[in-house]
């Protein structure tokens, strides 16, 4: 494909991103950017979650790991389902009761002033890293099949990709990017499935027989029972419902949307569909996986040292105008329906839980607005950090990263939800600190003091527990002391 061809491609995708944008910024305000208004159709909330749930992370890492983990994913995304009803029925409640806006008001009303900034920093603080991750994806796809060529530098990419990313959002706020999830969701499934197809006729198999041919060559395997294999099944399906608790659960970006449904129950049907449909979605990433090693070998092409270009390389070069059209509509779709929900969700928390708007704050518009560019270009500067460092699987440092910085948040909300226990708010902030602090010790050391154990995504279970034993040591069972109800924070909620 042509440089011109490519630019013309992405052109038209802005534009129609563009065009969806301002159709739903009209008559807005801080309600509207914040909450949608709680006016959103659970069913799209739904369909457009399942881009966001995707992201560019599983589009080009996913397929490209199979070569090497086979579909041992499968078993953590079968955690991810699992965990996606934990925050249907047990988290959802306690957000809709209060009302919030934010989800760390929670944290606000059950410990006090410390602890909801500490949760907010925390939240904002792994929002940008893995938001830095999924749009470093994209970006290397672009630098590769157009700029590069072009002799255009990274930077550049990276920045663009940003601004377009913001003009499209910085009005309509979390209502236009609903909407536009839903249209991002529809091409990253169809280049997928084109993606597949064209597989399949080069080759001239049909599915099933695509299916045999990779079950022969011993690359289809999903389950995994031996304990010191980082593969286990136990330890990557736990180790996916913990992180889609704190991922999903207990990450604004995330949240935000699933708080614009009218009510409860609209919300869970929502997430009780998303559990779902993010199964088959990923049967199929894992699929596409296998049919991409199938056709390496059987064209002889040789498979790229870093897997995670694998599928760009096969899409782009190999695969016809068609698949690697949509590749890359969908590599952009998958990208920005994580990085728009990132950026959004990061002006939210910045405004409600640091500046302590609320839904009047119609006043505000031009510093939310800077506020919104303030974190792109954040953003910007992560992404050029970590593509200076990063030395591994895109995927791997995106979980183990996340278990880090996402462990006090799990331990915090937990020891809110099942203890009745009081905390001196004051010492929450130093045992958040120390939990990931001796977290990375642990894991550095393992293999030494463990007769060559190794952790691997189970460090994300290690953080929280640690993160659970510090708080239970500083609290005191004080009869007296009475959980302050969860009633209507007024300044952080909608009416």
């Amino acid at each position: 494909m042509s440089a011109g061809y490519v630019i013309g491609i992405l052109i038209a995708y802005f534009g129609l991103l563009y065009i969806v944008s301002r159709i739903t910024t009209r008559k807005t305000d801080a309600a509207t950017f914040f909450i949608a208004n709680r006016k959103a159709p659970w069913p799209l909330v739904a369909y457009g979650m399942l881009g966001v749930g995707i992201s560019g992370i599983t589009f080009i890492s996913v397929p490209g790991q199979v070569v090497d983990l086979q579909f041992s994913y499968l078993q953590m995304v079968i955690g991810y389902s699992m965990g996606l009803l934990i925050v249907a029925f047990v988290l959802l409640p306690v957000f809709y009761k209060i009302r919030a806006i934010s989800i760390y008001s929670y944290l606000k009303n059950r410990f006090g002033f410390f602890t909801h900034k500490t949760g907010t920093v925390f939240f904002m603080l792994a929002q940008v890293v893995t938001a830095s991750f999924k749009l470093f994806l994209m970006a290397h796809v672009l630098q590769l099949v157009l700029f590069q060529p072009l002799g255009l530098p990274f930077w550049l990419t990276v920045l663009v990709t940003l601004l377009l990313i913001w003009l499209y959002t910085y009005r309509g706020g979390i209502k236009t990017v609903i909407f536009t999830d839903t249209l991002q969701t529809t091409f990253l499934l169809l280049a997928l499935i084109l993606s597949i197809w064209s597989i399949s006729n080069r080759l001239g198999l049909s599915l099933t027989e695509l299916y045999h041919n990779t079950d022969s060559r011993g690359i289809s395997r999903i389950f995994f029972w031996s304990w010191d294999d980082p593969r286990n099944f136990f330890k990557l399906v736990f180790t996916g419902l913990l992180l889609t608790v704190m991922t999903n659960g207990l990450d604004q970006s995330i949240m935000q949307k699933h708080l614009t449904c009218k009510n409860l129950t609209s919300s869970q049907k929502n997430i009780v569909t998303l559990a779902f449909i993010l199964l088959l979605a990923n049967v199929l990433f894992l699929f596409l996986g296998g049919t991409l090693h199938l056709y390496s070998i059987t064209e002889n092409i040789p498979i790229p040292e870093q897997t995670d270009n694998l599928y760009p390389m096969l899409a782009v070069n190999h695969l016809g105008k068609v698949a690697g059209t949509f590749f890359l509509v969908g590599i952009a779709a998958a990208a920005y329906s994580s990085a728009d929900s990132s950026l959004t969700g990061l002006t939210t928390s910045f405004c409600i839980d640091i500046l302590n708007f609320d839904e009047n704050a119609g006043n505000k518009q031009k510093l939310r607005q800077g506020i919104h560019l303030g974190f792109t270009l954040l953003i910007f500067i992560l992404i050029m950090v970590f593509k200076q460092v990063n030395n591994e699987s895109v995927l791997y440092a995106f979980i183990r990263t996340s278990g880090f910085i996402y462990g006090p948040l799990v331990g915090l909300f937990v020891f809110g939800l099942y203890s009745k226990r009081r905390i001196p708010d004051k010492w929450i902030p130093v045992v958040c600190v120390l939990a990931p602090a001796l977290s990375i010790f642990l894991d550095q050391n393992s293999e030494n003091w463990f007769n060559g154990y190794e952790f691997g995504y189970d460090i994300l279970v290690v953080n929280s527990l640690i993160t659970l034993i510090g708080l239970y040591i500083l609290s005191t069972n004080n009869k007296n002391y009475v959980i302050p109800d969860q009633q209507i924070i007024k300044k952080n909620s909608v009416k």
